[in-house]
């Protein structure tokens, strides 16, 4: 079993000790999208510790669209807690980038994609090089803030 499946399960059996209502929510919530991922496909699998990172952060950013929605909504009281149960999954997920760690992570893929292409890579190959810096970035920045850097560094 994945060393962070086990630590989410465990942290789920205290919080039940403790009567931690928000946490217990959030974590049967995440367990439950880390067995429906694993049973996913043809043949069921224990999904490593980066699959279950991948869930995780899937499933925040689940919780961060709704907070969205619901306070759009005027809805405050559950955006509130849709929040709640976000921070008790990113207590789990590795620190996120900041700008400029992304800002030299990207730098450096546009640099290793020119040595391999000969030239400067352009909106062309933007594909190419949000490949190497999702592979750079290893899930510890949203795709949407890599994705806008990419673009502005290869249009400007």
């Amino acid at each position: 079993m994945a060393e962070l499946k086990a630590k989410l399960q465990a942290d789920l059996a205290a919080a039940m000790k403790q009567k931690e209502t928000v946490t217990v929510a959030s974590l049967r919530m995440a367990l439950a999208a880390i067995s429906t991922e694993e049973v996913a496909g043809k043949t069921a699998k224990e999904l490593t510790d980066d699959e279950v990172r991948r869930v995780l952060a899937r499933e925040l950013k689940k919780r961060k669209e709704a907070a969205e929605a619901f306070g759009g909504a005027g809805r405050a009281e559950q955006a509130a807690a849709e929040l709640a149960e976000g921070e008790v999954l990113s207590a789990y997920l590795p620190a996120q980038l900041s700008d400029e760690e992304l800002a030299g992570l990207v730098s450096q893929a546009v640099t290793e994609l020119t040595a391999q292409l000969g030239e400067k890579p352009g909106p062309k190959q933007l594909g190419q090089v949000m490949k190497a810096a999702n592979a750079k970035v290893a899930g510890r920045a949203d795709g949407g803030r890599v994705a806008a850097l990419v673009k502005a560094t290869l249009l400007g």
